[in-house]
């Protein structure tokens, strides 16, 4: 599972997903990804059901990309445990994930293919998502290259 190596804090607020990503939220690596559509936080374990998914549906063709790390530790009091005395203990990680940010990419293998294993990867996820493609370069900036 993907964890930090250490933290600074072990516990943290929950925190707010309002507005939309500014970075990472376009194709960068690969030719297509997997883009959120909402906000919200996605688990270590999501992250690595996704990335099998995509890798045994690739045939282990191609590159994937993983552009979300989690380094949000989410705490749990244990089973039957009474309110009040602190905060529990960190049970797992989560990346958090705003509207707009390209989560996963894929490429070096055909359309078809690509578009099959995102699919897949996408219903290992908790949020709604959809397919991007990578846009030209010369197309983004009025032609000039």
């Amino acid at each position: 599972m993907l964890m930090p190596k250490r933290v600074k804090y072990r516990r943290v607020h929950r925190g707010r997903m309002r507005g939309y990503a500014s970075r990472g939220n376009k194709v960068a690596y690969g030719e297509f990804g997997i883009q959120a559509m909402e906000p919200g936080w996605i688990t270590a374990n999501q992250i690595e059901a996704a990335r099998v998914a995509m890798t045994r549906a690739t045939k282990r063709g191609g590159q994937v990309w993983i552009k979300i790390f989690p380094d949000k530790p989410v705490t749990k009091k244990a089973l039957g445990v009474r309110m009040g005395s602190g905060k529990g203990a960190p049970e797992y990680w989560v990346a958090v994930v705003k509207t707009g940010k390209v989560m996963f990419e894929i490429g070096g293998i055909d359309e078809a293919v690509a578009r099959e294993a995102l699919r897949l990867a996408i219903h290992k996820l908790p949020i709604k998502c959809k397919i991007v493609k990578r846009e030209d370069p010369e197309t983004e900036n009025g032609g000039e290259a």
